[in-house]
């Protein structure tokens, strides 16, 4: 699979400077943390869960998380795991290629449990979604995975998910933030990445943030999120991929735009049509979120909408500005350090303390592509929604 794979290969050379990659569920780790992109979150309960999650696969989505946590009724776990173990065997007949899968439990035995009722189809799985993740509770659960990982032969990842209330809670926060280090560290090659429950957050106080509002203008949040990144998100090998924050709005309707993007993935000059159509369609917080994600250290986006899944990706392409850049730190002769100015003349680049930046830039471009000079997110989104 690739990013934007969903689109025919001559628009995708209208539009890249330099095409996704091709992964899969064999890849690299650090591959797959970086290509994870906008996660598609859906009820397990669903009754034609394989035909949904085929028609997303063929839309563009490469991470789907099937949830047996909190989008379902307690009374509605048992016929939910049932109804996976149906739907993975589904899949598991039909073939062809499939996002990574994910299933999000509650407790530690469903891990094993599953693992061992989906018998021959769990090879299409490719790790689980471990809620409210604290060393009290992550213990149990990377010790389930362990087992299940040995059982079913195949490598399974761990993705804990960071909204309990001692996290939040400003006086266990630090020493919560510390014990969950030491597990996620100890776990370390089976930790795929961490996911931010930024609605577990804003519950706890009551809140809810409105849709011109991002998670970083909740101030309670926001300061959660920058501890998060400042203890688990570091770029000096110790950190891990921390993902984005779910947005809960979903208005849009991507057919409403279909009619004026099927003419071109260039728009023919409606670029500022669409623009306002997404603003006024409640996409301009999400817009301004999944910016402020990459400014503050988070890749990837958790999404409970189709909808979200284009903007998170359009906008996770690296611009070719970006890429420019990035290649000039990271040259050979650079090493030593210095100062140069950028090769689009309207910058300076210091080697040294860019250089981590400029790292991860690249392995977005690889796993996300890079645009060519002319064309920014409208050129991208149309294109991924004119398919």
């Amino acid at each position: 699979m690739r990013h934007f794979g969903h689109i025919a290969p001559a628009a995708r050379g209208d539009l890249f400077f330099r095409e996704p990659c091709d992964f899969d569920a064999g890849s690299p780790a650090p591959v797959l943390a970086a290509a994870l992109g906008a996660t598609l979150y859906s009820p397990a309960t669903r009754p034609r869960l394989a035909d949904d999650v085929i028609k997303q696969a063929r839309r563009g989505v490469v991470s789907m998380v099937l949830c047996l946590e909190d989008s379902i009724d307690d009374s509605e776990v048992p016929g939910a795991e049932e109804n996976l173990v149906r739907q993975f065997a589904d899949l598991a007949e039909r073939g062809g290629e499939l996002p990574l899968l994910f299933i999000r439990v509650r407790e530690p035995h469903q891990i094993t449990d599953l693992v061992r009722r989906l018998g021959a189809s769990a090879r299409l799985l490719s790790g689980f979604v471990l809620p409210k993740f604290t060393q009290e509770r992550g213990v149990p659960f990377m010790e389930a995975l362990t087992k299940a990982e040995s059982a079913a032969g195949q490598r399974l990842f761990a993705m804990p998910v960071l909204e309990s209330p001692e996290l939040l809670h400003l006086e266990t926060r630090r020493e919560s933030l510390r014990k969950i280090a030491g597990t996620v560290d100890t776990y370390r090659d089976r930790v795929l990445a961490l996911r931010l429950g930024v609605t577990d957050f804003c519950s706890a106080y009551g809140l809810r943030r409105a849709p011109d509002m991002t998670a970083y203008d909740v101030r309670i949040v926001g300061d959660v999120i920058a501890d998060v990144v400042n203890v688990l998100g570091r770029a000096d090998g110790t950190g891990f991929t921390i993902t984005g924050p779910v947005w809960e709005y979903f208005r849009l309707q991507e057919r409403m735009f279909k009619p004026q993007l099927r003419r071109s993935p260039f728009l023919e000059g409606r670029a500022e049509e669409l623009r306002t159509a997404l603003i006024e369609h409640d996409l301009d917080g999400l817009l301004r979120e999944i910016e402020l994600d990459r400014a503050n250290g988070l890749l990837g986006k958790t999404c409970i909408h189709p909808s979200h899944v284009a903007p998170v990706h359009a906008l996770s392409v690296v611009s070719h500005e970006e890429f420019s850049d990035a290649q000039d730190i990271l040259r050979p002769e650079r090493d030593g350090g210095g100062v140069l100015r950028s090769s689009y003349t309207n910058k300076m680049n210091e080697v040294k303390p860019h250089r981590a930046w400029a790292e991860r830039t690249l392995r977005r471009a690889e796993v996300f592509g890079v645009a060519k000079a002319d064309v920014g997110f409208v050129e991208l989104l149309a294109a991924s929604l004119a398919e």
